[in-house]
């Protein structure tokens, strides 16, 4: 079983870059070479784009924009967050701005941050394609598209500005080449009820946006306002929000692989003050109303994965609570659900592979074969069977760092 894959570790500072391959059951670990700190501030710094098919370190100049293929990396280049556009093969890169304004003042003054959209990232062809001024970070994106059941819902890009409390409205149909990449307008989740003395629609407002799903089944988009414990339902089309549904006690929110639910993340660390209980909910939109729940004791719930063939759900875990709560925490484990199960959460393993920073997948034949784990306080790889959810192996990759990222690479 063949396969690659890039390992990122770091402490938001500085940062190293491994190659792991399998080749005829044989696994390398490649440690590409490191150049020292640019010595840039924070706006000017290299942004890692990703890793060539020859091994080549993909790298953005903010400033030019300019791609560049280097043969060392940077060690104070930025690994920016990215949203990888299923329907294409263009990658949103996130710029959540300086941290005291949330503005990018290199490309956007002090009108907001910025999302940068790069076509074949992880190539030889990578190609700048446009910095857009979008609202006030932290981001995530999400991306609508045309189905069965909503064949007139237009391709477009929505990123959430976590300070401003807004949506950015993006363009995102070739096809449509005068609105391609354009900001088409801004959305407001204010509530103007839950804002202090009145103040109307403001922005900044208080909505915190973190959490943005689109259901092929309803033709909707549904973005969480963690601030005031709601979620708002977006029609695409006229980007009006058409109404506002109460989700209390959730941090994130994402879809099903096939849009047909809503799965709604958080934790409870004020009922008990030993132990933090993780918590999931299962939305139903067609009905509206919450179908199904689970806690789950002392787990602190970090990221979400879905394997290739979008049946099961992965949950890294992390820390998080008093330090009394941290004790019993279990943040070595990585929890495995199954997705066709649905509306039912069905935990079928819990398995023990240390602070999993990131999961990577490697399919073949349309079936999972390995999922990777990112041990970023040892620099370990962990190698899982990815049918039966076991611990093949531990591949040792460097020194111990507090963050990690993993992405599987072109061949």
């Amino acid at each position: 079983m063949n396969f690659s894959l890039a390992y990122y570790a770091g402490d938001r500072r500085t940062g190293s870059l491994s190659v792991i391959r399998s080749v005829a059951g044989k696994i390398t670990v490649k440690a590409l070479a490191q150049a020292a700190p640019s010595g840039a501030d924070s706006a000017h710094k290299a942004v890692l784009i990703g890793v060539d098919e020859g091994d080549g370190i993909v790298l953005m100049d903010p400033a030019s924009k300019e791609i560049q293929f280097k043969e060392s990396l940077p060690a104070d280049a930025f690994p920016a967050h990215v949203y990888s556009d299923p329907g294409s093969s263009r990658d949103w890169f996130m710029n959540d701005g300086d941290k005291e304004t949330g503005n990018d003042t290199l490309n956007c003054g002090d009108r907001g941050s910025s999302v940068t959209v790069v076509d074949h990232s992880g190539s030889a062809r990578a190609a700048w394609l446009k910095t857009i001024c979008v609202g006030r970070g932290h981001h995530q994106a999400m991306f609508t598209y045309p189905a069965d059941a909503a064949p007139q819902v237009p391709r477009r890009a929505y990123i959430s500005n976590l300070q401003d409390g807004t949506l950015s409205v993006i363009g995102n149909d070739p096809g449509d080449a005068q609105n391609f990449l354009q900001v088409l307008g801004t959305i407001n989740l204010c509530e103007p009820d839950k804002e202090e003395d009145g103040a109307g629609m403001v922005v900044p407002n208080k909505a915190f946006p973190h959490g943005l799903a689109y259901s092929a089944c309803t033709g909707k988009l549904y973005n969480l306002n963690n601030g005031y414990g709601t979620v708002a339902v977006i029609d695409p089309r006229s980007g009006v929000i058409e109404e506002r549904i109460p989700f209390k006690g959730h941090s994130n929110l994402f879809a099903s692989p096939d849009g047909r639910y809503l799965i709604g993340r958080g934790a409870d660390r004020k009922s008990d003050p030993d132990h933090v209980v993780g918590k999931l909910s299962v939305f139903d939109p067609t009905s509206k109303r919450v179908v199904a729940k689970l806690d789950l004791p002392d787990i602190y719930i970090s990221k979400y994965y879905y394997n290739p063939e979008g049946s099961k759900l992965y949950l890294t875990t992390a820390s998080s609570g008093s330090p009394q709560q941290q004790r019993h925490l279990k943040t070595d484990v990585v929890l495995v659900f199954d997705i066709t199960a649905l509306p039912r959460l069905e935990l079928i393993k819990e398995l023990k592979v240390g602070a999993a920073g990131a999961l990577a997948f490697h399919a073949a034949d349309g079936r999972t074969q390995r999922v990777f784990c990112s041990n970023s306080a040892t620099g370990t790889l962990v190698i899982l069977d990815g049918e039966r959810d076991t611990v093949l192996e531990s591949v040792s990759v460097g020194a111990g760092q507090p963050h990690s990222r993993l992405w599987m690479l072109n061949e």
